[in-house]
């Protein structure tokens, strides 16, 4: 192999390196762009919330008492569902019965 033909196959080699690097870098820029893009947003929304709390248009101490009253809600309403669910069971046990009885 020639001194010239060396020099190209190591030029090509050298300029095969950059492009890999520079797509890798490409890719990391867009990775960061969107990654940025999503942090924006949250810090607008978390912004917005904050304005909100400092306005007084929502009281802290009054949406805590309010998800509080909704967890209660929601577990009388997980209660009320298995009872009726219970319920349900029982009648369906009955109605097998009375097949079974009818059927013999």
């Amino acid at each position: 192999m020639s001194e010239s033909a060396a020099s190209d196959a190591m030029e090509r080699k050298a300029l095969s390196e950059v492009e890999g690097a520079v797509g890798r870098l490409l890719e990391e820029m867009d990775r960061l762009r969107h990654r940025t893009l999503r942090a924006e947003t949250r810090v607008r929304d978390v912004e917005a919330l904050l304005r909100r709390f400092t306005r007084g248009d929502d009281d802290p101490a009054q949406l805590q008492k309010r998800a509080t009253e909704l967890q209660a809600e929601n577990e009388e309403m997980r209660a009320r569902i298995e009872e009726g669910r219970e319920a349900v069971e029982r009648l369906l046990a009955r109605i097998r019965f009375l097949e079974e009885q009818s059927g013999e």
